[in-house]
Formats: structure tokens, C-alpha cells, sequence
């Protein structure tokens, strides 16, 4: 399995480990007083007293550096799980629901939401010998026990993120003006999008695709539209998501995904499916000896029906479905079935579509920092052969993310990846062009396809962060 630290931590031009003398170099506040210095002392237990002249004692509070600090700075993180993020964590989430329930008029309560990601429900099915769709409907049970109002998965969010994927591919490739940007990179991986913006910048952003992952679809999904349908404003619902990586507690608290007009994320806090592990393990509950509780509707259905997934690998298809819908569109080819060739290793592979003998598409798959760090240089010189590459951070993609579940004492990685891979490819798979529900949400709360709402907030945009060299993290 892969590392709990995300690959961009390994990287050796990253800067990232954080040293005591080095832990922000983004500038705390300091209130200038008037008068003689004063005297500090430090106590037994750590604590910093500050004495002033008439020998008075105040306790000096510690500084604070939130997330969005780090993101905006690049001397020192560049991942997540790197930072204790407290507001991204078990502990904030077992407050939230403790405050919530303690409100005594319930029309004044938030509305606690949960949005369960296929990979982590997949990691959890495997440590109970479930199967996905029993984990999930159990999952349900277990968020709304402790408090939760809804539960869902996020089959709906992944299709609208797959259905942006392949138009934006087709208009970059279609557009003259914009085939510069090709190849098109996946954008569903915050690791590589972060690596991507504290690293290479201006070299390859433009080629990363601006649609959202289905996180932050999601994100969008509840905070706007399930949110409209219960009368509610934004910041009266409380949105949670179960992920299999650390680093999308990172993705969900970027300035891009934050309400200014209601002060709220559109993810408010990120679990990792091994915290989900440690939940349960707090409330003493096994998943298997839960009843099943249907997933929720966001369309206000009594139930979603069974779990399902999408064609393609477990770190959502987007290769497969760009590539299908591609060589539709731009080439008038119905494609059956993907053939993959492997390259260097499993985790870099490339598809073709041929026409009249002729390679009309090549698209790849490049899992991990390795297989990244060539695309990157091919991109840099000029030298990538293909139009689409699906990138994800972890070695063999999003099952063998960083937040799963680990393995038993008696079980290898290799074993578990391939439980994992089983029980993930026995869900029933669901294509997203051909959903009404996914058709009513374009018209009826987007407005249309290419409307001003459905850019806004279906799309992100990236930035680049300079890097600040200092005397602490020079290379000699």
C-alpha cells in the first residue's frame, strides 16, 4: 500500500520537510506595545509567561498557521497530511455533531451531510468482507446514528465531473486557439495538482483540466442545490466527505472552494476512509453487525437504488471515458472495448484508437511521482506523444490511496490492492451521458451546459506559487 505521506513529500526538490526553525516563514502578526520590554519565561509544562515590569504574568497564546496560510506559501508544505489540521479531522467532526445535537430548537440545527467516495467504501467493504454496496448502505446506518441528517454517495458528482472531462478535452482538441494546452492532464488528484503548482507553475497548469473533481462537485451539489431544495442557505449545512487521501482535506480547503458571500467550503470536513476505521473503532461497532440504511437522494428519493460505479479503473475512468467519447465525437468511432498496453511499469500504460490505419488518439494513465516526473519532462520539451493523460499521485491510483485502510498483520499490499480491485470492479457500472438525473441537474439547477453557473461551478482555475528560497532550506 501506498506511503501515509503523499508522493510529493518524497520528491527531493520540494522543500517539504518542515524543521523547528523552519516551520512558517509566512509572517505572524506581532501587536507592538509601548514601553520596556518584558520577560519571558517558560514553564514546566512549555507554556511561554510573559512578565512585565511590575512582575505581572500573562500567558502568551501560540501562534496558529491554518492551512490556507500554507497553501499560500511555498517555503515549507506541500501536502496535507504534513500539517495537524484541526479542523480536518474525526475530533472536529465528533464537536460539530456534538454541538449540533446540544441546540435545543432543531429548525435551528445544521443539517449534517456525508458524502461517501467509492474507494473508501470499497477499503471498508474489504476489512469487513462486505460488498460495496452492503458496506455503504451500513455506512449509512453507522453517519446517521452518530448524528448525521443524509447520507451519499458520489456516483452523481463523478458523472458530472466525467461529462465535463471529455467536452473540455473535445473543445481543447477542436479549438485551434487552445490546442496549446493540449496534452490535457487529469485534474481529480489534489497531490498533482499541488506538486503541479509549487513545482513546475506556468509549465504545465495551463495543461491541467479545470474541472472540478467530484469532490468538489459534490461540494457544489449540497452546498447549492441540495441546499435550495430544503430552504436552507449554505452555511446552514455541515458537509463532510469520506476520501481514500490525505491530500483532499488539502483540495477542500483551497480559497477557490470558499463561499465568501456565506462564509462557507463547500467541503467543511475531509475523513480519511482509516479514520472511518478509528470512528468505529471509538463507538465499539463492527460494520457487518450494522443494519442497512438506503443511501440518500439528492433528488429527494427514498433511496438511490443499489451503489454503482463507472467503467474504467478505480480511480474514477476518466481515460476511458475521454477516450470513448472522443473518438465518437472527433472521429465518428464507436469504441467497444480499450486495449492497454503496458510501458514501463503497470502504473504508466497508453490506449490508441486507430482509423483507417492511422492513430487518430493516443491517451495514458501515469500513476505515481515516478511515471509523473517523466510526463512532466516529456511536456518541457516538447516530447509527449499523447492528448490525455489520466494522473493520479498514488502508486496504482486511488484504491491504494494514502488514507485507505492498511493490511492485516497476514495480508500483503499486493493482496489487498487485488481484494480491493475485485470488489471494486463487481459494482454495477453506470455511464454518465445517458443519467436523466444527470440531464435534469444541467437544465434545471445549471441552466444549461455551457451557462455562466455550470463554468463556475463545475470549473476551478490554478496557481502558481512562487517559491521563496531562504538560508534554511538552501541546498549546499
Amino acid at each position: 500500500m501506498a506511503s501515509r505521506f503523499s508522493g510529493a513529500l518524497q520528491l527531493t526538490d520540494l522543500d517539504d520537510f518542515i524543521t523547528p526553525s523552519q516551520e512558517c516563514i509566512k509572517p505572524v502578526k506581532v501587536e507592538k506595545k509601548s514601553g520596556l520590554g518584558a520577560k519571558i519565561k517558560i514553564e514546566n509544562d512549555g507554556s511561554y509567561m510573559e512578565v512585565d515590569e511590575g512582575g505581572y504574568e500573562v500567558k502568551l497564546q501560540k501562534a496558529q498557521i491554518s492551512l490556507t496560510d500554507c497553501l499560500a506559501c511555498s517555503g515549507c508544505v506541500t501536502s496535507a497530511e504534513s500539517v495537524l489540521i484541526s479542523e480536518q479531522s474525526q475530533e472536529e467532526l465528533y464537536k460539530v455533531l456534538s454541538q449540533n445535537a446540544a441546540i435545543e430548537d432543531a429548525s435551528a440545527r445544521k443539517m449534517i451531510v456525508v458524502s461517501l467516495s467509492h474507494q473508501s467504501i470499497t477499503s471498508l467493504a474489504a476489512k469487513f468482507s462486505l460488498s460495496a454496496n452492503e458496506a455503504a448502505v451500513r455506512l449509512s446506518t453507522f453517519f446517521k446514528q452518530i448524528g448525521s441528517d443524509r447520507v451519499y454517495d458520489i456516483s452523481i458528482a463523478r458523472d458530472i465531473s466525467l461529462i465535463e472531462s471529455c467536452r473540455e478535452f473535445v473543445k481543447r482538441h477542436s479549438n485551434q486557439a487552445t490546442k496549446g494546452s493540449l496534452p490535457m492532464l487529469a485534474s481529480a488528484c489534489p497531490g498533482w495538482v499541488c506538486y503541479a503548482e509549487k513545482t513546475h507553475g506556468s509549465y504545465i497548469l495551463p495543461h491541467i483540466a479545470s474541472t472540478k473533481s467530484p469532490q468538489q462537485i459534490m461540494g457544489s451539489l449540497v452546498k447549492d442545490f441540495v441546499s435550495s431544495s430544503f430552504g436552507l442557505s449554505a452555511d446552514r449545512i455541515y458537509h463532510i466527505t469520506v476520501m481514500p487521501c490525505f491530500d483532499k482535506k488539502l483540495e477542500a480547503s483551497r480559497t477557490d472552494f470558499y463561499d465568501e458571500i456565506c462564509s462557507t467550503k463547500d467541503v467543511d470536513c475531509v475523513i480519511s476512509t482509516g479514520e472511518v476505521e478509528q470512528m468505529l473503532l471509538k463507538e465499539n461497532v463492527a460494520l457487518n453487525d450494522l443494519d442497512s440504511t438506503s443511501l440518500d437522494s439528492i433528488f429527494g428519493n427514498s433511496d438511490e437504488g443499489v451503489l454503482a460505479s463507472h467503467q474504467g479503473g478505480g480511480s474514477g475512468g476518466y481515460l476511458e471515458h475521454v477516450m470513448r467519447y472522443a473518438a465518437k465525437e472527433l472521429h465518428g468511432i464507436e469504441v467497444d472495448e480499450l486495449k492497454y498496453k503496458v510501458m514501463r511499469n503497470q502504473d504508466f500504460q497508453e490506449v490508441m484508437v486507430e482509423k483507417d490505419s492511422k492513430v487518430v488518439l493516443k491517451f495514458a494513465i501515469a500513476y505515481g511521482f515516478r511515471n509523473i516526473q517523466n510526463i512532466v519532462q516529456k511536456i518541457k520539451r516538447g516530447k509527449l506523444p499523447y492528448q490525455y493523460v489520466e494522473i493520479m499521485a498514488c502508486p496504482s491510483g486511488c484504491l491504494n490511496g494514502g488514507g485507505q485502510i492498511r493490511p492485516e498483520d497476514n495480508e500483503t499490499p499486493k493482496d489487498l490492492l487485488s481484494r480491493l480491485n475485485e470488489i471494486y470492479r463487481n459494482m454495477p457500472t453506470r455511464m454518465p451521458f445517458h443519467q436523466n438525473e444527470v440531464e435534469d441537474l444541467y437544465d434545471n439547477w445549471l441552466g444549461g451546459v455551457d451557462s455562466e453557473k455550470a463554468n463556475r461551478l463545475l470549473h476551478t482555475k490554478y496557481h502558481e506559487v512562487e517559491k521563496i528560497n531562504t538560508a534554511l532550506n538552501i541546498k549546499w
